[in-house]
């Protein structure tokens, strides 16, 4: 990976402590590409903190309720603005907060928040409460673990600690700290009960209903779902998933260490998929179908596949002769959505010219460099000014990101498609890879830009 390829200054006005994180692909480009590290400071990152980390992943189980151990501001960020759908409870859509002020950070928040939850346990009866630590009470040194054991006991339920300041690292830790809170839920010890014959679905949360789709799709091809980890996830299946015989991760930045935990602990074998696009989702149920050593349930889904494929595929040639030709930029949280983007992005024919994630690793990082063309910007961790930057002189046509980029697409006065957690149309699986081609025909192809250029 080189400095400069096709006569672009590629460093030119970056801040210096930036230059690591940002190269151009080339054939016989050197190695030193920077990721997975903490933020510089002053580059204003477009990553989340720790605490936000830890409610992607936990916010979308349907029947646990949440404690925000913190100001105000911080209960702001709720599932309800979200994506995430329920096929049971609601209550995940609403956080409670222990509202802290400036009288608590000078005599400590513990009674306050012991008084949140015996309020919520005499109101509500809850299963399960998550209670996340913000940033100020990893200031103040509350001591949120105590209060929850003696929370436990007090109440017969289970009261799980989120050590999620939010200074203490980046969202990828807080994925990490919620992951742990999982598996304090699970219990470390090893399931003595029988195995269930049946997979668990991690890094799936449930945006648009897209694990429902994905799960009919198992169930065509005989597959029990034994937990949903955690998009319309339950308290109960997820105390359960340690029995299940296979674990499936489609977001691996968010579930790789609790797949790796689960398999240490329970001994519940792993492996990565991917539900964007055509190409990933047909490799993927291929490979779920295989791990069961079972010649019915492959031919079952070479006849889903088949199916699949020939209710989209006119529809989809339709939307590769309008989008051949076109640009791209890739914004987006995981390294592994980046890399089935990409994919998907060269079967509509449009061509991939900058991508980067927020808490990309490098082996994602490699995947995505054998995947780009040469000349394409690979970076991790950006801000507004880069990918502003090259956005201009790359040419794109379009950008894939989240709410944070869309101002930046819009300001431009380039298409923009939203792959967030925002968002309220499936982009997973045969269906969800027609509503991507429709989106992206839609933003590139309006009559506006003419109007607008």
């Amino acid at each position: 990976m080189g400095e400069k390829s096709m006569g672009l200054s590629l460093k030119e006005g970056l801040l210096k402590e930036r230059e690591a994180f940002v190269c151009h692909k080339e054939k016989n480009g050197g190695a030193g590409f920077k990721c997975d590290s903490e933020s510089v400071s002053g580059a204003v990152s477009q990553r989340a903190c720790v605490y936000c980390g830890a409610r992607v992943v936990l916010n979308p189980i349907t029947d646990a309720y949440h404690i925000v151990h913190g100001p105000i501001g911080c209960a702001s960020y709720t599932w309800d603005i979200r994506g995430s759908l329920s096929s049971g409870e609601e209550i995940y859509r609403n956080s409670f907060s222990t509202d802290l002020l400036e009288k608590d950070v000078i005599f400590g928040g513990e009674k306050k928040l012991a008084g949140a939850i015996d309020e919520i346990v005499e109101k509500h009866h809850p299963k399960v409460i998550f209670v996340y630590s913000t940033c100020i009470v990893g200031v103040i040194g509350d001591d949120v673990d105590a209060v929850c054991r003696m929370a436990e006991k007090k109440h017969s339920i289970r009261v799980i600690p989120v050590r999620s300041p939010g200074f203490a690292g980046h969202k990828s830790m807080g994925y990490k700290a919620a992951c742990n809170a999982l598996i304090e839920l699970m219990g470390e010890e090893k399931s003595t009960e029988e195995k269930i014959e049946g997979i668990n679905f991690l890094g799936d949360f449930n945006l648009a209903g897209e694990i429902w789709i994905i799960s009919e799709y198992l169930k065509k091809l005989g597959i029990n779902v034994v937990a949903k980890i955690t998009g319309d996830g339950k308290c109960e299946e997820i105390m359960k998933a340690k029995r299940a015989s296979l674990n499936i991760v489609q977001c691996a930045g968010s579930m790789n260490y609790l797949a790796k935990r689960m398999e240490e602990l329970y001994d519940v074998p792993f492996i990565k998929v991917s539900f964007f696009g055509i190409e990933d989702t047909k490799l993927s149920l291929l490979r779920i179908a295989d791990c069961f050593n079972d010649p019915q349930i492959r031919l079952r889904a070479e006849r889903l596949l088949d199916d699949e494929i020939n209710s989209v595929i006119k529809e989809l040639n339709y939307y590769r002769e309008r989008l051949k030709g076109k640009k791209a930029a890739i914004y987006v949280g995981g390294g592994f959505k980046a890399i089935s983007l990409i994919k998907q992005l060269r079967d509509l024919g449009v061509e991939t010219v900058l991508v980067g994630t927020q808490t990309g690793k490098k082996d994602e990082y490699d995947e995505i460099r054998m995947l780009s063309n040469e000349g394409t910007v690979i970076l991790d961790d950006s801000n507004p000014f880069e990918l502003e930057k090259f956005i201009k002189e790359k040419g794109a046509d379009l950008l894939i990101g989240g709410v944070k980029e869309r101002p930046l697409a819009y300001k431009l006065g380039v298409g923009f498609c939203d792959h967030n957690h925002e968002r309220k149309h499936p982009l997973s699986g045969f269906e969800g890879a027609l509503n991507f081609a429709k989106e992206i025909d839609l933003t590139v192809n309006s009559p506006v830009w003419s109007y607008i250029r």
